[in-house]
């Protein structure tokens, strides 16, 4: 039997490096894991309170709404008004999502027909290009290096029905400006596609950064929706909590399709969620200060190695540019390497596509001491 979409499907290189890493382990080695980028900071307290007692209740048992009960859609729209300025109805502009994950995937459905284009700036991460492939589109990529100009390019050589892009960007880290994506905006307009925003960094940034929402750009309600979650800035990855927010019609038909495919996340979940978006405000305050450090732990580190790495403004990653000595390893041996030499596990580059292979990622998911273990580990393989 042929399973053409999976295998279609590009290979997925951190697998490889994953392998490595549980041979290592199981050899007794202390790989200190900094490559996939799953948050190792506890969920807010409070969340896990209400997820107690409600899961207590037997009426919170039964099939929820895939749309995400009142309740949820009322408090993030709380939450956009109050942390990004942005105004938005419950009812018409906020579908609850099992993580942005799975509703850019089921987006894509909703959206593109085979032979459609989509623009996804590269390198992505591996959803943006994956799930509208799996839609039929046809994926153009720009080089994410070429900012919204790079984008304005491939819009008026390909006419996309869908542009994604991520601003703080995983796993670039670069950021965007409020008239960047006005820029975005205008040009979604002027071109008739949909412009979709992964908003997964939206309270993870630093030196003064302040992430903006593409809603907040005027006329974005008529050309863009916004997917957002509680997995970075609430530290809440488990739990499968997200949300698509933004235009109407493409906000109903997404729910709709939902309709069919599934009954929401656990409501319990939900009614945890609700109270932590309203009670635990300064949570991502917390949660970013602590990538802070490790970012800054990290970036000491590889420079006193010899490896100068810019500092991000957002995101919970590290994008390093491979030293000029190993650069012709390319990313996949050289995070093997790394993984063998220093007992450290990155990501490679070319895992998020065209125009990666030069870089390693690091995902701040270890704790300062842990990180700096790392890096004078790091410093040992550099300097011999």
């Amino acid at each position: 039997m042929k399973f053409c979409r999976v295998e279609n499907l590009p290979p997925y290189v951190f697998a490889t490096v994953d392998q490595l890493k549980r041979e290592l382990r199981r050899d007794g080695r202390d790989v200190i894991d900094l490559g996939f980028g799953n948050p190792d900071i506890p969920s807010p307290a409070i969340a896990v309170t209400k997820l107690q007692e409600a899961a207590a209740k037997p009426a919170n048992h039964r099939y929820s709404a895939s749309k995400g009960i009142t309740q949820l859609r009322q408090a993030v729209a709380e939450h956009y008004l109050r942390t990004f300025g942005v105004t938005l109805d419950p009812e018409t502009q906020v579908t609850s999502t099992i993580g942005a994950k799975e509703g850019l995937a089921h987006l894509m459905w909703v959206l593109v027909e085979g032979g459609d284009a989509v623009v996804v700036p590269t390198p992505a991460y591996p959803i943006h290009r994956v799930a509208p492939a799996l839609a039929g589109a046809r994926v153009v990529t720009p080089p994410a290096t070429g900012g919204v100009e790079a984008i304005a390019e491939a819009v008026r050589a390909e006419q996309p029905k869908v542009v994604i892009v991520s601003f703080p960007h995983n796993p670039t880290t670069a950021v965007a400006s409020a008239e960047e994506l006005q820029f975005l905006v205008d040009l979604a307009r002027e071109r008739e596609f949909l412009l979709v925003h992964d908003f997964a960094y939206a309270e993870v940034a630093f030196d003064g950064h302040r992430p903006p929402s593409v809603l907040g750009a005027e006329g974005a309600d008529t050309c863009a929706v916004e997917l957002y979650s509680l997995t970075k800035s609430f530290s809440m990855a488990g739990w499968r909590v997200g949300f698509m927010l933004g235009r109407p019609d493409v906000v109903a038909a997404l729910t709709k399709l939902k309709s069919y495919l599934d009954y929401g996340t656990f409501q319990p979940i939900q009614i945890a969620a609700t109270v932590t978006l309203r009670e635990a405000r300064d949570y991502p305050t917390e949660v970013c200060e602590i990538y802070r450090l490790r970012r800054d732990a990290l970036c000491r580190g590889l420079a006193r190695a010899g490896w100068q790495v810019e500092p991000p403004r957002g995101t919970m990653f590290v994008w390093a540019p491979i030293p000029e000595r190993f650069r012709d390893l390319g990313s996949l041996e050289f995070a093997l390497l790394l993984a063998r030499e220093a007992n450290v596990a990155v990501s490679p580059g070319i895992g998020f596509g065209e125009g990666g292979d030069g870089h390693v990622r690091f995902a701040l998911v270890e704790n300062e001491q842990r990180i700096a273990q790392a890096t004078r580990a790091v410093k040992k393989l550099l300097e011999r």
